[in-house]
Parts: structure tokens; C-alpha cells; sequence
């Protein structure tokens, strides 16, 4: 289907209706979004953006055909990257993904409006829309695990450890270790975004590990940025960041493990957290003065030809080449 076939254009209220009727049926590409608030149905963001505007979330809507796609996005303040919180409807069975490819297009266009450097989506593999998210030209940086533990849990033995909320990544020493324990190439996409908690433990005066924390009614949400030293240290940190959150009785805790700190596995398995959702991290870099995008259905037996540009954490180095020869 070509590209005037398509109407890619930002959502109005005319188009509530359209919008109230997918809430339920779409996908969340933003997990901190996803699981501390309600990303879906009657009072989702995607409603209460169109009734209570937002410079910082942006929402678009595509029409071909018969199809009908949402997409929403968000650009963190002073966060160089977009976030893609929602897609719906799902992309499902042997469906023509045109639709949905000119949506990615044009949330990408619309963040570059707003100085977006990257758009950011993070997507189970398995999915159908992964493989079209590959097609649309996004490419995967790193790989996640969120794990889960629900508020009836036990809670391991844990000696409470003091944490100082700090402004920024950019504060003294936080900068320094965050770019000591995250691999370089991944280090924009890593960054916590700008409007979470940031809580920081120090030993021997320096900055040993931080804690990204975001807490909604639905959820609490974690990010360790923790050094490997902190090993037997790293179930009273954690633990310590959960109690600086006021619901941590009432609503699930999920903490997101990176490849690169998958030492803390064992250590949320003894805390009684249970592995809920593995994702990739997908991202697409903005380019000023893109022209439209023309976009074909992709046939199913084509998908498994596309390259994955990560590999293991052993295989870094040449992860890094792939993506630089992508990107050139």
C-alpha cells in the first residue's frame, strides 16, 4: 500500500472516540509507564493526554484502509530521547503491517520536531511488532529483564542502608559511575529518564551505586545502577529503595535488570522477586530532513533475514561495529 494511501497526522479530540475504543487493545512500549501507572483503557494516558494537554506527550494517529493505529510518545524534559509509551491496536495474526510502519515513521518524525535525538521502544521479541519495528528501522541496543514481586511476598532479612535523592545523573560522582558499569555504546539509551527518583548510596564518601525509582498507583519501578562490588551489599539497597516508596504494602515491585547486570539475577531471586517479562530494547536515531518513508506489507517467511545488531554480552565489541556500520 503506498505512502498517499496512508493519513498520518497528530490526534485531535475528533478522533476520541477512535481512541476510547483501542485503549484497551494496545501494546505498552514503556515500562515504567506501563507498570506504574495505567497505560490502557478509560483513564489511560492516551485519553487523559487528549483532555488535559501535554507538552511532553505527543500522540499520532495513522488511518489506511480499514486500519485505524494509535501511537504515543513522550520526550522526558532535558532527556535526549522519546519514548514510545503505546501502540494500539496489537498487531496480531497475518495482518498488513503498513499502517502501523507508517506510524512508527511519523512518531519518529514528530519527536525529531521536538529535539529528539532517538526514539526508544521497549518490546518483547516475541512479538509480532518487533519484527516490524525492525523494518521500520529501529535496531536493538540492549536487552532487559523486568522482575516481579507481588506486595504479599515475603520480604528477604535486609539491614536498612542510607540513601541520599540526588538531582540529576549528572551529579557528583553519579556520572562517573554510571559510565564505569554501562558499556559506552549503550549509554544514551541506558540513562534513566530524567523525570525518575534518583537515589544514591555512598561508601567511603564516593558514590558506589544509585537507584532509579518511579512509583504510580499501579506499580513501583526500578532501575539498580549498582558496581559488582556491592554484591552483599546490593539486597539492603534495594530493599532500603523500596521503603523510600510510600506504596511498597499495596502494589507490585518490578525492578529492571540490563544484560550487562545480570549479576543481580540470583540476588532478586532470594529477595523473592520472580522474573515477570524479557524485552528488547529498541531504537531508532532521528535524522533532520528525513524524507517520507514508502513502506511494503513485509511477508512472514522474509523476518528471520533481518540481522540482530546484539549479540551476548561477550560479544560487545563486534555488537559495537554492527551498529556503527548500521548507522554510517
Amino acid at each position: 500500500m503506498s505512502a498517499q494511501e496512508t493519513d498520518t497526522r497528530t490526534i485531535t479530540l475528533v478522533d476520541l472516540p477512535l481512541v476510547a475504543r483501542l485503549s484497551g487493545q494496545g501494546t505498552v512500549l514503556d515500562s515504567e509507564r506501563g507498570l506504574t501507572g495505567d497505560a490502557r483503557g478509560p483513564h489511560s494516558v492516551l485519553l487523559s493526554s487528549l483532555l488535559f494537554r501535554s507538552n511532553n506527550i505527543h500522540t499520532i494517529v495513522a488511518r489506511s484502509d480499514k486500519q485505524q493505529v494509535v501511537g504515543q510518545f513522550r520526550v522526558p524534559p532535558d532527556d535526549p530521547n522519546a519514548h514510545i509509551i503505546y501502540i494500539a491496536p496489537r498487531l496480531e495474526g497475518d495482518v498488513d503491517n503498513t499502517v502501523w510502519l507508517h506510524i512508527l515513521d511519523a512518531m519518529a518524525k514528530e519527536a525529531g520536531k521536538h529535539r529528539a535525538q532517538a526514539l526508544v521502544a521497549e518490546v518483547e521479541e516475541t512479538s509480532q511488532l518487533f519484527e516490524t519495528m525492525r523494518n521500520a528501522g529501529f535496531a536493538v541496543y540492549m536487552r532487559q529483564q523486568i522482575w516481579r514481586r507481588h506486595p504479599d511476598a515475603p520480604r528477604p532479612p535486609y539491614e536498612k542502608v542510607v540513601l541520599h535523592e540526588v538531582e540529576d545523573l549528572y551529579s557528583p560522582g553519579l556520572w562517573a559511575l554510571f559510565g564505569a558499569i554501562t558499556p559506552s555504546m549503550v549509554q544514551q539509551i541506558a540513562a534513566p529518564p530524567s523525570d525518575m527518583t534518583l537515589l544514591a548510596y555512598y561508601k567511603n564518601q564516593q558514590v558506589e551505586g544509585f537507584i532509579a525509582l518511579s512509583e504510580g498507583k499501579q506499580g513501583i519501578y526500578m532501575i539498580p545502577y549498582l558496581h559488582q562490588d556491592l554484591y552483599y551489599e546490593a539486597t539492603d539497597i534495594i530493599e532500603s529503595a523500596i521503603d523510600y516508596a510510600e506504596r511498597a504494602a499495596k502494589v507490585p515491585v518490578y525492578v529492571c535488570i540490563r544484560r550487562y547486570q545480570n549479576w543481580l539475577e540470583p540476588i532478586l531471586h532470594d529477595s523473592h522477586f520472580r522474573l515477570w517479562i524479557q524485552q528488547a530494547v529498541m531504537v531508532k536515531h532521528i535524522a533532520a530532513g528525513v524524507r517520507q518513508a514508502r513502506f511494503s506489507p513485509v511477508r512472514t517467511e522474509k523476518r528471520e533475514a533481518v540481522p540482530a545488531p546484539v549479540g551476548p554480552p561477550g560479544h560487545l565489541c563486534q555488537c559495537e561495529d554492527d551498529l556503527r556500520s548500521e548507522n554510517s
